[in-house]
């Protein structure tokens, strides 16, 4: 792991020890991929200016979120297919949370139940939620969630349909997964992850499956897809975010949120906070970036709610970028999904260690002390 000196070591590390069907899967966008050139060029774009002659021997980046204090502003968001990164891929990444102070939000797609993830992690949970056509099974997830402990519930709003991912169809990689001639070539190819990864969990409890899914509908990812009463719902609206801010004990927040006027509507239904996202470039491929639309969203939900935001981050500069322009904290998904392909939990806990020391540099080099005092560092052109 100390040969690992930034993220993009880490994604060189994981594409080539991963399947080629499965890293393209994490590693890129939708369709012609211009959302995830741009969200890369919105980050670059952003200029910070620095204070000159300003004692900065003492620097903190502590932060409280959702009257929470953790030692950095970093979140692990949701994603689908850790397990299949790494070993007890949502384990390992829940522990890597843990070792830093951190949440680790649990998808709905997981492939480790967050029963399981709670009991060998130790970790502040949150869980993500997909909402199923049948609202009855979901609830029934979410008392689960409630019952393993899970603190808060984030609600993605950007993912109506599955986007179009023309390089899954031609790697042939997919759920269910789809056995061929390539994919086979493709995998014997990687045998430390065929032997260290997937042959280990089918030893460990067969072909994974998506376990939050109902016993009735959980099939082995190699079979054919789970029933229509846990496919995505394409009816969720304002009225679901009301049964869930009723019926859910914890705190809620949307992910996936673009625009000023949602963040006024989440803020009147009761919402405690959004993530301003587009999804890491995963969905709408015209999408704007976050950086562009943060601004204006901070300005209309003034301090009525909590403010994350994520999307193309691979620097702790633009996890202090994202805190200029006024999100409270940053959700980072690619980066330790990267170091536990790499490296599994240790390659997770430096990636996190790796961003956490990089915004140390950058508030030191922006003469600051705090992480609340980056806001003034932005420069005008860039405010709203």
């Amino acid at each position: 792991m100390p040969a690992i000196l930034n993220v993009e070591d880490a994604r060189r590390l994981a594409r080539r020890r991963l399947p080629r069907g499965l890293f393209e899967y994490l590693d890129r966008g939708t369709e012609n991929e211009v959302s995830l050139a741009a969200n890369r060029a919105g980050l670059d774009a952003i200029h910070l200016a620095p204070f000159s002659l300003v004692d900065v021997s003492q620097r903190r980046q502590d932060t409280t979120l959702f009257g929470t204090a953790q030692p950095c502003p970093l979140v692990i968001a949701p994603t689908a297919v850790a397990g299949l990164m790494g070993y007890d891929g949502e384990v390992e990444m829940a522990r890597a949370a843990k070792a830093h102070g951190i949440p680790f939000c649990v998808s709905t797609q997981s492939m480790t139940a967050i029963e399981r993830i709670a009991e060998g992690s130790g970790a502040r949970l949150w869980f993500q939620l997909y909402v199923w056509k049948n609202r009855a099974r979901t609830f029934a997830l979410l008392d689960r969630a409630m019952g393993a402990g899970a603190e808060t519930l984030v609600l993605t709003v950007d993912t109506a349909v599955s986007p179009k991912r023309e390089y899954n169809q031609r790697n042939r990689f997919g759920i269910p997964l789809k056995p061929s001639v390539r994919a086979g070539i493709d995998v014997l190819a990687h045998p430390r992850w065929f032997m260290g990864v997937f042959a280990r969990s089918l030893l460990a409890g067969g072909m994974p499956t998506y376990a939050h899914y109902p016993q009735d509908f959980r099939t082995p990812l190699g079979r054919l897809a789970v029933g229509e009463e846990v496919s995505l719902a394409t009816d969720v609206s304002w009225h679901d975010v009301e049964a869930l801010r009723r019926h859910w004990r914890g705190r809620l927040i949307l992910k996936g949120i673009l625009r000023a006027s949602d963040a006024v509507k989440a803020i009147e239904h009761g919402v405690d906070g959004i993530v301003v996202s587009n999804h890491g470039a995963r969905n709408l491929d015209c999408a704007p970036h976050p950086a562009h639309v943060l601004p204006g969203i901070v300005a209309a939900a003034g301090r009525r709610l909590t403010i994350l935001a994520d999307s193309g981050v691979r620097r702790g500069s633009d996890v202090a970028k994202y805190l200029a322009l006024g999100a409270d904290g940053v959700l980072v998904g690619r980066a330790p999904l990267y170091g536990l392909a790499a490296g599994g939990q240790a390659g997770a806990v430096r990636m996190l260690e790796i961003l956490r020391a990089e915004l140390d540099t950058t508030m030191a080099l922006l003469g600051l002390t705090r992480i609340d005092q980056l806001p003034e560092t932005l420069e005008p052109a860039a405010r709203m």
